[in-house]
């Protein structure tokens, strides 16, 4: 991996300073001194700034690993909680305009300081509704709760018929005003902040080490920030997936009174746990900064250039009275209008531009709503899901970026060859991601819903979850408390399967004489029911075998010709700050917080059965539609990626007839080529600094 650095135009002893610094004769003994604590300094930033990489990249995954969690303890729909997850990117776009401007003047380390504070308070502010919105109530009905206390024998029936009217059916007056209903608030406004912390950490902090370190140093601590942050997101789903197995009010709720398990759609785990967790280690991180100082000792012999003066400039330093003055705002915004022309107006760098869009709005949405399809589509548990994402996804995405960028050194890679590479890598991923549409599960067999009481299977707009042989029970309809029969097939409740008695504590309750199951026209054993619906099919279990695989394969192949994507770059020098910033606003606005929204919308339509809140009211989606769901997560996802590849045939046409026209060879390592006019100035440049927390998360 190569990446561009603007060296510092100031010739002064240096952190790092060359042997040669210390024969001089007059300050021979204070040379050395000033050359340990400038270097020591800088050592301390590249460990604080490690660090606070690797605290906000396991914040960020704590909100994908939590999601589910969030949308079932706040009955919300999955498109709110895409809008509770993109909340980061808006927090972003508030203070980027601020920190790009600003942050060169003020005292970085400082503000990177406050930036992870931000984000501390963030977490705190996002795991505080759980302290104030009392005991997880599940949806659940009476014979759950008498169960739990009494080991004797009870009818469901009978029990729904003295009460379900008044404790199911009919909402509780002024239970529309419940205040804990929109504690999800404090959730979206703590991710904001977490956004605004986040902003000034990658830009201010990448820009101390360009100023402050030695060129040729800059991409190995950059390489080594980058392997820091792929940890982040590891940790954070492992993270993730121990708090998912946890109840939510573990400690204060009696584990055998709980008669749901981790597989059940109704389960929700300590999510709250991860983000005070997470909130400590951002805390931690910013602590360092606060001690370091403003600015170190430039390296020797750095090379001057415009943008150099620029960056001295911004930064209050002294240089020519010519070169302070002010300038009117009208001049100002005129070269900005004149340079966002020119910088929209470049043919290459907008088909870039238009193609990363698509291609981060796919994975956007891709991985938000990763956790919650392996739940729906394979039965996993969410503890599960995180677990496996973090481990099998993301160590052979990490292999295929420092693999990427040994094969771009060994074949001395240019612009041509890399972005061929790339698109060749790319288009492999996707083909091997259109697999997953062979690999999924059919729907859970749920009487009166998927299958008829009989168990042959109904369309979705016949179901009825009333038969003859729960006619004699007044059972609820909006209730999911679902059980599992011996026959195989799910029922929404023990009330629906038609059973007459209950034995058993908790978990370990069994239903027993339920009608419904005597009527299957394939069964002829015992009558009883257990808690849970029932597990998916082996088949299924082979099935999610196949989906890891082709995932691992595809992530691999992806993360492989990611590294000479990241990114080309074809403006000017003097307007590739503009374009940095331009391409970092478009995939915030137009992908980072959008694609969680309308990813969550087109899930939501696919749901089978809703739950239902202690008002009565609609709450998260407890049963989907598996095929429906499968084909809609994976098609949107597959519709937007499948264009950009056209998008990207056309800016690889672009730039091999732009280097044949000009007859010379691509550059390499960054190395500007002498050929190239100024309106083409093409190279391969890193990963874009401040680019969207989805790209980081793109790859898993």
């Amino acid at each position: 991996m190569t990446v561009e650095t603007k060296p510092s135009n100031i010739s002064d002893s240096n952190q790092e300073a060359e042997p040669e610094q210390l024969l001089d004769d007059e300050g021979n003994k204070s040379p050395p001194d000033k050359k340990t604590s400038s270097c020591t300094g800088l050592k301390v930033f590249l460990a604080a700034l490690s660090f606070s990489y690797f605290s906000k990249a396991l914040c960020g995954t704590i909100m994908k690993s939590s999601i589910t969690q969030i949308e079932r303890r706040f009955d919300l729909t999955s498109s709110v909680a895409g809008l509770v997850d993109g909340s980061f990117e808006m927090g972003n776009l508030l203070v980027i305009a601020f920190v790009s401007y600003f942050g060169a003047k003020l005292h970085r380390p400082k503000v990177i300081a406050v930036g992870s504070f931000a984000m501390a308070l963030g977490c705190f502010l996002s795991a505080m509704p759980h302290f104030f919105m009392g005991y997880y109530k599940y949806e659940t009905t009476s014979h759950t709760a008498a169960s739990a206390s009494l080991n004797s024998s009870i009818n469901p029936c009978s029990l729904h018929q003295d009460e379900n009217d008044t404790v199911l059916e009919v909402p509780r007056a002024g239970c529309e005003k419940e205040p804990t209903s929109y504690m999800w608030i404090y959730i979206l406004l703590g991710n904001m902040l977490r956004g605004i912390g986040e902003t000034p950490i990658t830009p201010l902090g990448i820009s101390y080490l360009d100023d402050f370190a030695k060129e040729e140093n800059v991409p190995v601590y950059v390489g080594f920030l980058h392997t820091i942050a792929m940890m982040g997101p590891m940790f954070g789903f492992l993270l993730g997936s121990l708090c998912a197995k946890l109840y939510v009010d573990i400690g204060f709720v009696d584990p055998g009174s709980i008669t749901i398990t981790p597989q059940d759609s109704r389960w929700v785990g300590a999510w709250w746990l991860g983000f005070l967790i997470g909130g400590v280690l951002s805390f931690l991180s910013a602590i360092p900064f606060c001690f370091l100082p403003k600015s170190l000792k430039k390296p020797e012999g750095a090379k001057k250039d415009k943008a150099s003066h620029r960056l001295l400039e911004n930064m209050g330093n002294k240089l020519s009275p010519e070169k302070t003055k002010p300038r009117k705002w009208s001049a100002m915004l005129k070269d900005f209008y004149n340079s966002l022309k020119k910088v929209l107006g470049n043919r290459m760098y907008f088909t870039f531009l238009c193609c990363s869009l698509l291609q981060f709005s796919s994975f956007i949405g891709f991985v938000t709503y990763k956790p919650k399809y392996m739940e729906q589509q394979y039965g996993q548990s969410t503890s599960k899901s995180n677990f496996l994402i973090g481990v099998t996804s993301l160590p052979p995405v990490g292999l295929g970026i420092f693999l990427g960028g040994l094969i771009m050194k060994k074949y001395k890679m240019g612009i041509i060859a890399a972005a061929k590479f790339s698109f060749i890598m790319s288009f492999l991923s996707y083909a091997m991601g259109l697999l997953h549409f062979f690999v999924g599960c059919d729907n859970h067999m749920v009487a009166g819903m998927t299958v008829s009481y009989e168990g042959n299977p109904i369309p979705y707009h016949n179901n009825s979850l009333f038969s003859e042989c729960n006619s004699h029970c007044k059972c609820a309809s909006n209730v999911w408390d679902p059980v599992c029969g011996a026959n195989g097939i799910t029922y929404v409740s023990a009330c629906l399967a038609g059973c007459g008695t209950s034995v058993g504590h908790g978990q370990n309750t069994v239903f027993h004489n339920c009608r419904c199951l005597e009527i299957s026209s394939s069964w002829t054993g015992n009558n009883s029911a257990t808690l849970g619906p029932c597990p998916k099919s082996d088949d299924c279990s082979r099935n999610f075998i196949y989906y890891m695989v082709i995932q691992v394969i595809g992530g691999f192949f992806y993360a492989l010709g990611a590294t000479p994507s990241f990114i080309l770059t074809c403006v000017q020098p003097e307007l590739k700050a503009l374009a940095v910033g331009l391409f970092t606003l478009v995939m915030r606005m137009l992908a980072g917080i959008p694609a969680p929204v309308y990813f969550g919308a087109a899930i939501d339509r696919t749901c089978l059965k809703w739950g239902s809140t202690s008002c009565g009211k609609r709450g998260a989606c407890r049963l989907y539609d598996s095929n429906a769901h499968r084909y809609v997560y994976l098609g949107l996802g597959a519709l937007l990626r499948g264009p950009s590849f056209l998008v990207a045939i056309i800016f690889y046409t672009m730039i091999k007839k732009h280097f044949q026209n000009k007859n010379s060879r691509p550059v390499e390592n960054g190395q500007e080529d002498a050929a190239m006019n100024k309106e083409d100035n093409c190279k391969i440049k890193d990963r874009l600094p401040g680019s969207s927390d989805a790209e980081n998360e793109s790859s898993i």
